[in-house]
């Protein structure tokens, strides 16, 4: 029974020392691949080095997150590419998107930034398409503008992937309908959010993909403590009680729709 960790970053670890012991206590819950999410030319280069360092367990994609969005985007976007033509390409496009969360309270400002993040969003749908590659999305009080670009860029939808989803049912319908699919975080413990919970649910367990978004977002009961790798088992076992189904059901389907989604090859068994 193996996990994928479908986004996760690790660059906090490896800055202070402790990647190699947060990877080991993956291994011990059975969380046997990971994909180390890039959001700005920062991380990149380092992803790419411990995707090269620890193959067939780390994996790496590359965008730019729209709260790094600013007016060089275009340029670090033509870097971007540069990656993707490499002989240790990233497995995705992302995390990409809009994040209207963390906007300044000044409306000028503001209205500035939105432009933008919704330049370099479809500039790397564009990417994402022009690469064929899957597209990870990231979407903070955005989904509707989020889905808008998506479809006015011709996104491929099968290759969509709406992260951290922490919408409602009536999103992952529209999510749905058009083909595309979202992944889970520890949110799915948090008390408050049967939103989230009802969300799954309507995508279903054949269609799965979790996450830890480590650092971020541990699941109960770890909340309040740095996040890691290793605490996808809790979510998937968390996961098998709302569906009412063995842990191995959710293990299989989320490892087997991580691989497929990446279009990685499953090894061991989920």
């Amino acid at each position: 029974m193996n996990w994928f960790d479908s986004h996760c970053h690790l660059q906090e670890y490896l800055n202070k020392g402790i990647l190699e012991d947060v990877l080991i206590r993956a291994e011990k819950n059975k969380v046997i691949r990971m994909t180390a999410v890039g959001t700005s030319p920062d991380d990149w280069l380092i992803y790419q080095s411990l995707s090269r360092q620890y193959k067939e367990t780390i994996f790496y994609t590359a965008g730019l997150h729209p709260c790094y969005v600013n007016n060089n985007f275009k340029k670090e976007i033509e870097q971007m590419e540069d990656f993707f033509e490499s002989n240790s390409p990233p497995v995705a496009v992302g995390e990409v998107g809009l994040d209207y969360f963390h906007l300044p309270n000044d409306k000028s400002l503001a209205d500035q930034i939105i432009r933008m993040q919704k330049m370099a969003f479809s500039q790397q749908v564009a990417v994402a398409l022009k690469f064929d590659l899957p597209l990870i999305v990231h979407s903070r009080g955005a989904f509707e503008d989020c889905m808008k670009i998506l479809e006015l860029a011709q996104a491929n939808w099968g290759k969509v992937l709406f992260h951290c989803f922490s919408e409602g049912e009536k999103e992952m319908q529209k999510l749905k309908d058009r083909g595309g699919r979202a992944s889970f975080t520890g949110m799915l413990t948090y008390k408050k959010n049967d939103f989230v919970r009802n969300a799954m649910k309507l995508q279903g367990l054949e269609n799965i993909i979790l996450e830890t978004d480590s650092p971020y977002l541990s699941p109960v009961p770890k909340r309040g403590k740095q996040n890691e790798p290793s605490n996808l088992a809790i979510i998937g076992e968390y996961t098998a009680r709302l569906f009412g189904v063995e842990i191995k059901d959710v293990a299989h389907w989320s490892f087997l729709n991580t691989n497929t989604f990446y279009g990685l090859e499953p090894t061991g068994k989920a």
